[in-house]
């Protein structure tokens, strides 16, 4: 019997949608669904291990590791507005927050803990947990979207008509700038981690737009693509701040490359949202000469936004073989090279080369993170199954021809049951609670830091 079909007659295809996250620095990730959750290091490209599984049975909303501490957010669906602060390592449980609304989504930095509900955001100091700052009422943001840098720079959407976004400092507890991203509400968006640059798509999800968290200016401006709207549902910078990720609900991942030159002349220009922090623009620009005026409309057209600025194509994609699945991407270090890590809802880790020259993309390992087997590294790109050795095939004529290795089904859904299909043999089968004796932070695993 092939390898094909012992992997296809002893699946465990697990019935619900994972929850998969990635923490801050890319180096681990979380896996929830109904029984729990689980956390997993990312070593390299080989090596995927299992350091914590709740075993649980609880079914698991979200849970967000800080770095690589023991520190973990945990929200359990059956109590959805209220935060547990877990010690993964001692199993025990830090302290408990409710809040009046389900919890949406939760953020965590070096210093602060942001918890999104429906129409407010609540701040935390990490190291204790105080509450710092509520932020409401906020219009409807039934996703619970917001984003948190590592220099405490929080985005949120402000408005139900458009897609404005609103730049506060949780740091020092007071808004920044208003960025006018887009035309139509936001459907992502995401810091660099330094926090000076924001990447923001809107709903019709056709463009991806990068702009200076300093300035509001716009940066650059990427097509994904023209002739149909996608819903965005991941997009991530690299650490380098160099790439931008992008994925959809259609059949393809983009990796776009940020202009550094663009980012320098971004940073040197001034745009009507930095002079517009107090809402008074209109009386700064009376106070100006006529011939100030001038100069400023011409330097504004001589800026080329929408040449220089302004880049079609992606630098590199990834072809998927089962759209319409969530696929959360990032780029990061592996070894000291560049990959692209897809992590899909269906409990799959997808790890592709990333080459300098950027297009298409090689898969190199596939990692089954459901639990139902050990974790299993494929080889070759995402329809080559090298590691499954197809049978002999005998043709009309008895000659005896080996399979080609190349199958249009992918290795996830040979996992999950589906039957093989061969590109050339189209009939081979296949309130709060804290406990002040629980330290915050394991100090040999994370040692305090000040706040930059």
């Amino acid at each position: 019997m092939s390898d094909i079909k012992k992997i296809c007659e002893t699946k465990k295809s697990s019935n619900g949608k994972f929850r998969i996250n990635f923490n801050q620095d890319y180096t681990s990730l979380s896996v929830a669904n109904e029984c729990g959750y689980k956390l997993f290091s990312i070593l390299s490209a080989n090596k995927v291990d299992e350091i914590f599984n709740s075993e649980s049975n609880v079914d698991t909303k979200i849970a967000e590791r800080l770095f690589g501490s023991s520190l973990v957010s945990v929200v359990i669906t059956r109590e959805s507005n209220k935060l547990k602060i877990v010690h993964f390592k001692k199993r025990t449980d830090i302290c408990e927050f409710k809040y009046p609304k389900n919890i949406l989504s939760v953020k965590m930095n070096r210093s602060r803990l942001v918890v999104c509900l429906k129409d407010s955001i609540y701040i935390h100091n990490i190291r204790d947990m105080k509450l710092l700052q509520s932020i409401k009422p906020l219009p409807d943001n039934v996703s619970g979207l917001i984003t948190l840098s590592l220099n405490s720079h929080l985005a949120y959407p402000c408005s139900k008509e458009c897609g404005n976004i609103q730049i506060y400092d949780a740091g020092n507890l007071q808004p920044r700038i208003l960025i006018e991203a887009h035309s139509t509400n936001i459907a992502a968006m995401n810091f660099s981690s330094t926090g000076s640059l924001l990447a923001t798509a809107s709903i019709k999800g056709t463009v991806i737009r990068v702009f200076c968290v300093r300035n509001g200016q716009r940066v650059m401006e990427f097509r994904r693509g023209v002739k149909r709207y996608a819903q965005i549902v991941s997009l991530n910078f690299s650490i380098c701040g160099n790439f931008v990720s992008v994925s959809s609900n259609t059949e393809t991942i983009h990796v776009f490359k940020i202009d550094q030159k663009a980012k320098e002349a971004a940073e040197k220009r001034q745009d009507k949202s930095a002079l517009n922090e107090s809402g008074d623009e209109e009386e700064r620009t009376d106070e100006r000469s006529g011939i100030m005026k001038a100069f400023s409309k011409a330097v504004e057209t001589l800026i080329p936004v929408s040449t220089m600025l302004y880049q079609d194509r992606a630098f590199a994609h990834v072809q998927l073989s089962e759209p319409g699945l969530r696929y959360t991407c990032v780029v990061a270090k592996l070894e000291k090279d560049l990959r692209l890590m897809v992590a899909c809802e269906d409990g799959f880790l997808y790890i592709y080369n990333l080459d300098q020259n950027g297009g298409e993309c090689k898969l190199l390992k596939c990692h089954d993170l459901r639990g139902d087997y050990d974790i299993t590294e494929l080889n070759g790109n995402e329809t080559s199954c090298e590691s499954l050795n197809p049978p002999e095939v005998d043709l009309k004529n008895n000659e005896k021809i080996m399979t080609s290795p190349a199958f249009e089904t992918s290795f996830a859904q040979i996992m999950k049951g589906k039957p093989v299909v061969d590109k050339q043999l189209s009939n081979v089968p296949v309130d709060v609670f804290p406990n002040n004796n629980v330290q915050m932070f394991d100090e040999t695993n994370f040692p305090p830091m000040c706040q930059a």
